[in-house]
């Protein structure tokens, strides 16, 4: 296969396994996602990948030859952390041009390298700025563009934003989806985020307790989840409704009707409603939401949908988006 491919890998620290038997494939000019909670292995077997840990068994290759013996600097793999690792006395095209200048790529060639990614990565205008002038999403930027300078066969990149605040995450991760595909890198990308890694892979393996537990695309695990605590750490909630176990989305129920204060009833034109009522109201991204008690379903988060003036304790009527139940 060409990539990256392994096989039963396994890795362990002393009398403790982090890595439990675990098969991936990266194919050439794909972004795959580790997904998983922190502890699951996920860190450690990108670290495996890169050379900086070894395996204890199983089989590690690229485009079909075996890498396990590869020392770190001979694997061609380039690595990116959370915290970038820049260096504070080089400027922005300093630390570019760090891999370039260690793999004694002629001058010219440094420069007009270091030209076309900080075009790239939206920097071409902060190549002499010192690092410390940068804000965290631009510093990130730097740690991507110089990653990709020497042009490594595979990216490593070992939660990258996760030092990040929310918004400027969000808004990052779009851009990184962009500059990979861009750059055409092939990528391993590990993260506990799963809306950053349906965001920026085009595959995603769900690791739990060193194992991989599912893999497919962002659509794929989102409409499938393998079993309930895969549909739990998605974000999903799980019901038990006589006999079958449902996973429901966190998007998939709306506040359709209440009665308010002045007894006049707050109605929408929807059918199959499910009764409630009101146990806390917070307001999220823009949006009125409400913790409802439904029988049989147990306390639920439902979004408003532009109704205003709902208060605890009121009853209310709750639609559910069929899409968004899955049956486990």
């Amino acid at each position: 296969m060409d990539g990256l491919e392994l096989r039963g890998a396994v890795v362990r620290y002393g009398s403790t396994t982090a890595v439990a038997g675990v098969d991936l494939q990266v194919r050439r000019g794909e972004v795959v996602a580790l997904l998983g909670p922190s502890g699951c292995g996920k860190s450690s077997l990108l670290r495996a990948v890169a050379g900086l840990e070894p395996l204890s068994a199983g089989e590690l290759t690229w485009d079909g030859t075996d890498m396990t013996g590869v020392p770190v600097h001979r694997r061609n793999f380039g690595l990116m952390f959370q915290d970038g690792q820049l260096f504070p006395h080089r400027d922005v095209a300093g630390n570019v041009a760090y891999g370039l200048q260690m793999a004694r790529t002629p001058r010219g060639e440094q420069r007009d390298r270091v030209a076309e990614l900080l075009d790239l990565v939206g920097l071409a205008e902060h190549a002499t700025r010192p690092i410390t002038a940068l804000s965290g999403g631009e510093q990130q930027r730097v740690a991507l563009a110089r990653a990709l300078a020497p042009r490594p066969r595979l990216l490593l990149l070992d939660e990258p934003l996760s030092a990040l605040d929310r918004a400027l995450r969000e808004r990052l991760v779009t851009e990184l989806h962009d500059i990979l595909r861009a750059a055409g890198t092939t990528a391993l990308y590990v993260t506990h985020d799963h809306d950053e890694a349906f965001t920026v892979a085009d595959r995603v393996a769900l690791m739990r307790t060193g194992q991989i537990v599912q893999t497919g695309t962002p659509a794929e695990l989102w409409d499938h989840p393998v079993d309930t605590e895969a549909a739990r750490f998605l974000g999903y909630w799980v019901v038990q409704r006589q006999e079958r176990t449902l996973a429901i989305s966190p998007h998939a129920l709306t506040l359709v009707s209440f009665v308010a204060d002045d007894g006049d009833a707050h109605l929408a034109p929807d059918a199959h409603l499910l009764q409630g009522t009101v146990v806390s109201v917070g307001f999220t991204r823009g949006r009125t939401t409400a913790r409802v008690t439904i029988p049989g379903w147990g306390e639920q988060t439902a979004t408003t949908d532009g109704l205003e003036g709902v208060q605890t304790g009121q009853e209310v009527q709750v639609q559910v988006e069929p899409s968004g139940v899955v049956e486990l």
